[in-house]
């Protein structure tokens, strides 16, 4: 099963995995990330790193796990790869208190 990017991501955008990815699996939208299930070769090189715990292996997932690999493919095949660290979105630390993290 692949890596897939959660919720948690959704405001905040760091960007601290996708230095770390060997295969440019990650995809940018203008307020989350999205991993393309078919290019991740799960080394889960990105998960210690993300601050608001957004990267989850989806065998890891209770339930929903099928419907964030879709929510996953789909969106990366609409946005463009991203592969090098930017800033978080302005909004990322208040997001990332919010979650508890």
């Amino acid at each position: 099963m692949p890596h897939v990017v959660t919720d948690n991501c959704t405001a905040c955008r760091y960007t601290e995995c996708v230095a770390l990815c060997p295969v440019d699996c990650f995809h940018a939208a203008d307020d989350r990330l999205y991993i393309d299930p078919d290019a991740c070769i799960d080394c889960a090189a990105c998960v210690p790193v993300c601050p608001v715990k957004a990267i989850v292996d989806a065998f890891d997932l209770d339930g929903g796990a099928d419907e964030l690999i879709t929510l996953n493919r789909q969106r990366s095949r609409e946005l463009p790869v991203i592969d090098e660290k930017t800033a978080p979105l302005p909004t990322a630390e208040a997001r990332r208190q919010a979650l508890n993290l």
